[in-house]
């Protein structure tokens, strides 16, 4: 498998200070094709926008996280991501993601471009993939029966984050971790739960499998797919057990992280999610923001240990390393361990 020696040619995470007024983020080394964004001084909802959802004259469209709603397409040009620049984009002065004197994480993600017709599955998607970083967005429109869906990754997803665009409905989530009888929620604290999205089927290299429920496919309702193959050097998915000690688990990903997410799966408790960009200047990560709450930054004390080859758990609790409790993660990278050049990656 090829590493990827520079994983800031795909992912990043930025900081940006809110004006309300038009702010540009920019300095990523791609185009990005995902944003997610976040209010890191008040309590506001998480947002995220892509190039194949689209969007209006107003800006690109908007769905949260943390909420239940369908697809928000801008009524003015204040209320989303206005335009992505070759280097980054420009946010509207929505307080949601752009207050005046207050503090804005976004995370991009490079894909494919605005997407372009896949045929797969029995359903026709539209897909925008980058089989280097193994990170696709899909487009598609439920039958209400089961079905494939082709997602362009030319490997196999290990998760996959699917919204109803047309309803009020949950988000729902595939990882390998959990398998493919069960699905877990994004905006809420639920466990994990016997389910029939996935009809009971693992993804292969080409397409991912949807059973007949409505979060994933409600006959003529749209859904979009964001779907994460495991690329070495770049990005790592799996599960580990707690054992409530500040001694906590070793996470080997083969890099040194720049962004996690977590949950627990065992036991209801919030999603967790942190990042390179908002840490204290060491490797300890002590600073945590939720997935699936709209609540603005908290800081702790040292939750992650970011090191050069994965993450050690340095904390106790329900959320992060219950004794026994089942976790897990997905998790991409700042710097390879070792690269092709022979560089090597350090914790600081």
């Amino acid at each position: 498998m090829a590493q990827i020696n520079k994983p800031t040619d795909y992912f990043e995470t930025k900081l940006y200070a809110g004006s309300s007024s038009n702010v540009t983020v920019s300095g990523l080394d791609f185009q990005p094709d995902w944003i997610w964004l976040k209010n890191r001084t008040n309590a506001d909802n998480h947002v995220v926008c892509d190039v194949v959802r689209g969007g209006n004259s107003n800006g690109l469209g908007n769905l949260y996280p943390n909420l239940t709603d369908a697809e928000y397409l801008p009524s003015s040009t204040n209320d989303s991501i206005e335009t992505i620049n070759s280097d980054g984009f420009v946010v509207g002065g929505n307080g949601n993601t752009n207050g005046s004197g207050e503090n804005f994480v976004s995370w991009s993600w490079k894909a494919g471009g605005t997407g372009s017709s896949n045929t797969d599955g029995s359903i026709t998607s539209t897909v925008s993939a980058s089989t280097v970083s193994g990170f696709s967005i899909v487009s598609y429109t439920g039958t209400g029966a089961n079905a494939t869906v082709g997602h362009g990754l030319g490997a196999v997803p290990k998760m996959i984050i699917v919204k109803d665009r047309s309803a009020v409905k949950n988000w729902t989530v595939y990882h390998i971790g959990v398998g493919n009888d069960k699905d877990i929620l994004l905006d809420v604290t639920n466990a994990e739960n016997t389910s029939t999205a996935w009809n009971n089927t693992t993804p292969t290299s080409s397409v991912f499998s949807i059973g007949t429920l409505g979060n994933v496919n409600t006959s003529s309702n749209n859904y979009i797919a964001y779907c994460f193959a495991e690329k070495k050097g770049f990005s790592k998915f799996g599960s580990y057990t707690g054992n409530d000690n500040a001694d906590g688990p070793f996470i080997y990903t083969g890099f040194k992280p720049a962004f996690t997410i977590l949950k627990r799966t065992d036991s209801a408790d919030n999603w967790l999610m942190q990042d390179n960009k908002r840490k204290n200047p060491f490797n300890v990560v002590d600073t945590q923001l939720f997935p699936d709450l709209n609540n603005a930054e908290s800081s702790s004390s040292a939750i992650l240990d970011y090191c050069s080859n994965g993450f050690k758990i340095r904390k106790t609790g329900g959320n992060i390393n219950a004794s026994g409790g089942s976790y897990i993660y997905m998790c991409f990278a700042e710097q390879p361990l070792v690269g092709t050049n022979n560089i090597p990656a350090t914790a600081r």
